[in-house]
């Protein structure tokens, strides 16, 4: 698999951009990166697929200048003629109401996107195919809430424990259990496939399960762009119609090789999984 690196200072051009779970507002959120991440990418086209804003956890908002720098920069480039759409999930479900807006920004719960090269994906956060009753917004609140608690002991831990931020802790292998068991492998990924099928699309592109990739499911395409909590990831789509995984990384390092002992506040895209 071809893998490469971007510098800070050096923007990359793409066709589309897709990113999704930011979770801006909760205490989860890496602000940090997601902003420097947008320094280094242009898109024609940036879907905003689900989960950007955080307005289910019910704690404490956690807002810096740095969540409204990043808001700024989406809104200035909506302002300067980029299309932006944005796709609520289910921890900003609240988007989804008639009426909600964003100035500049395009919002519906799913879009068709057509590719360069002609192929066409269902764009979506994929809340949609969760099991019923993980859909009740009781259960995304108490979700938000309980995820706030982890993460703060997380953090805690990896303090005593020594840990940066790439390597694996307790409260890691507790995230990976718990997203398998709630039916975010294949099962997941088919129901997904199969919704677009139904639409005519060739593809999906979605967010939600905090598991980046770009997978074939027969004739269909799935793509994940992950998320900017657990794995820092988005996804593009060349001129060519291709789309590819980029991971953030505070120094440019192939996809699928973080570093350690770095400084916290650098930023580089490796890319990697082209199809």
């Amino acid at each position: 698999m071809p893998s490469r690196s971007v510098g800070r200072n050096a923007p990359k051009s793409y066709r589309s951009l897709f990113i999704s779970d930011l979770h801006l507002g909760a205490r989860a959120c890496r602000v940090g990166p997601v902003q420097e991440f947008l320094r280094g990418v242009e898109a024609e086209t940036i879907y905003l697929v689900g989960d950007i804003f955080d307005l289910w956890h019910g704690g404490r908002l956690h807002w810096t200048p740095r969540h409204d720098a990043v808001l700024g920069d989406l809104r200035a480039r909506a302002a300067r003629g980029t299309r932006v759409v944005y796709l609520p999930g289910n921890h900003d479900a609240a988007m989804r109401t008639p009426g909600a807006r964003v100035e500049g920004w395009e919002i519906c719960e799913a879009a068709l996107h057509r590719a360069a090269d002609g192929r066409s994906y269902l764009v979506l956060h994929g809340d949609q195919c969760d099991p019923r009753f993980l859909r009740w917004h009781l259960m995304t609140r108490l979700g938000s809430r309980i995820d706030a608690s982890m993460r703060q002991v997380d953090g805690w831990m990896r303090r005593r424990a020594g840990l940066t931020d790439w390597e694996r802790s307790f409260i890691d292998r507790i995230y990976a259990w718990s997203y398998n068991m709630l039916a975010m492998g294949d099962g997941f990924e088919t129901k997904l496939t199969k919704l677009a099928e139904a639409a005519g699309a060739t593809g999906v592109i979605c967010g939600h399960s905090h598991k980046p990739g770009v997978r074939t499911h027969g004739q269909m395409t799935y793509a994940n762009c992950g998320d900017w909590v657990d794995s820092l990831t988005a996804l593009v789509e060349d001129f060519d119609g291709r789309l590819q995984l980029l991971a953030y990384d505070r120094v440019p390092v192939p996809a699928g090789r973080p570093s350690s002992g770095t400084s916290a506040e650098g930023g580089a895209l490796a890319g990697g999984a082209a199809t």
